[in-house]
């Protein structure tokens, strides 16, 4: 006796690129039931069999009709259940569902996207499909959840396209151990050039003296390439790719650039002072200290030793800097006066000159205003790094 044709209970939903079936039909299972003979009888020739032929359920599109049969657990028991939808408008063949214990779901996406009025082509709506109220939307909704999913895929492409948070950060301690290590070696060459000159060329009184009033000459350029680089330095801190404070850095900055480009670099006569000897020294001596640290910090490195000399040799070498600086000022006034370089009249009706020597002066007492502020700094960072001792109570 040939057994009668089961429907199950379908319900659907739709969005502009996508429908969705939920074919209440339980326990749904391989098919030993199944056969291509059947496929042959349940379905057009023209039915492409590779999903029947896998078991069950059989579910394919074919001239835009969805073709389903399955055995599972329905309203009519345990039983092979079967429907046909022929649909609206065109969809894609391709076809994806997912199996669980209550309910077989089918997704098929629409060839165009567009809103439907209803699932099948014929306008009486068959009596075993209802909408899904679970996965309904009206067409204002679905349009805010199709512009929502698309400002989502839009941001994940944003992030893609910017790098993960990882990469970033890994990019950036990249970025930043590399420019602390090239200005480490620039400045390790001045240290160890001047050393060298001082120490084992200085056997000879002439050649002493020539350690001293020599400098410029030996080491400005790289002193000038390290400077220039340092721009960055206070860069990083203006965008926030450093945690250092921007107006000690760009006091530094400044005051070392305004010495060595305007006071050593204009005027011939303070290039052979003995003055540049000690403030090119000082400053590499403090600069070999502290880039090494920010290069092992950069790689989550804690050299006990370095960072202990990184927070407590600036101590002596500020202040020495710092007098240094004013005694290459001092000397350089003289010079200024004498040769009236950048010194200017003021036009008429003041007709007043002004000479250059006056900004030194004013710069003399910024230098040892930026003193105070770098000190403060440094002395602050150096508490937190190392804490305050707590005294002992007798």
């Amino acid at each position: 006796m040939e057994n009668q044709v089961l429907t199950p209970h379908v319900y659907w939903a739709q969005r502009h690129r996508e429908l969705y079936l939920r074919v209440e039909l339980s326990d749904v299972q391989s098919a030993a039931w199944w056969s291509p003979s059947l496929a042959l009888e349940a379905w057009p020739s023209e039915f492409v069999f590779a999903e029947a032929l896998r078991g069950n359920p059989a579910i394919s599109i074919t001239e835009n009709v969805l073709h389903f049969k399955a055995q599972g657990h329905g309203a009519k028991g345990d039983n092979v259940y079967e429907f046909h939808l022929e649909f609206l408008d065109l969809v894609k063949p391709e076809l994806v569902y997912k199996l669980t214990q209550r309910q077989v779901n089918i997704t098929v996406q629409k060839k165009v996207s567009q809103w439907w009025e209803r699932l099948t082509k014929q306008e009486k709506r068959p009596l075993f499909l209802a909408p899904d109220f679970d996965r309904w939307l009206d067409e204002s909704d679905a349009e805010m959840e199709l512009r929502a999913k698309e400002e989502e895929r839009l941001n994940k492409l944003r992030i893609e396209s910017q790098g993960s948070p990882e990469t970033l950060a890994s990019l950036k301690k990249g970025y930043l151990f590399m420019y602390n290590l090239v200005q480490f070696l620039g400045f390790s060459w001045i240290f160890v050039n001047m050393t060298v000159r001082f120490l084992i060329l200085g056997k000879g009184n002439v050649i002493f003296v020539e350690s001293f009033y020599d400098t410029f000459h030996t080491v400005a350029d790289m002193m000038y390439f390290c400077q220039m680089l340092a721009v960055v330095e206070a860069i990083n801190a203006a965008i926030g790719v450093t945690k250092s404070s921007v107006i000690p850095s760009l006091f530094q900055l400044l005051g070392r650039n305004f010495i060595l480009f305007i006071v050593f670099g204009t005027m011939e006569e303070m290039q052979n002072k003995a003055v540049v000897f000690f403030v090119f020294y000082i400053w590499s001596t403090a600069e070999i200290l502290r880039y090494p640290f920010y290069m092992l910090s950069c790689i989550d490195m804690d050299w006990k030793v370095l960072t202990w000399l990184r927070y407590t040799m600036w101590i002596p070498l500020y202040p020495l800097g710092c007098l240094a600086e004013a005694v290459s000022v001092i000397q350089s006034i003289p010079i200024f006066n004498e040769t009236g370089r950048f010194s200017f009249t003021l036009p008429y009706p003041v007709k007043i000159k002004v000479r250059f020597s006056f900004f030194l002066q004013i710069y003399l007492i910024i230098l040892f205003l930026g003193l105070y502020i770098n000190f403060r700094h440094l002395y602050k960072q150096r508490r937190r790094r190392f804490g305050q001792k707590k005294k002992k109570i007798h």
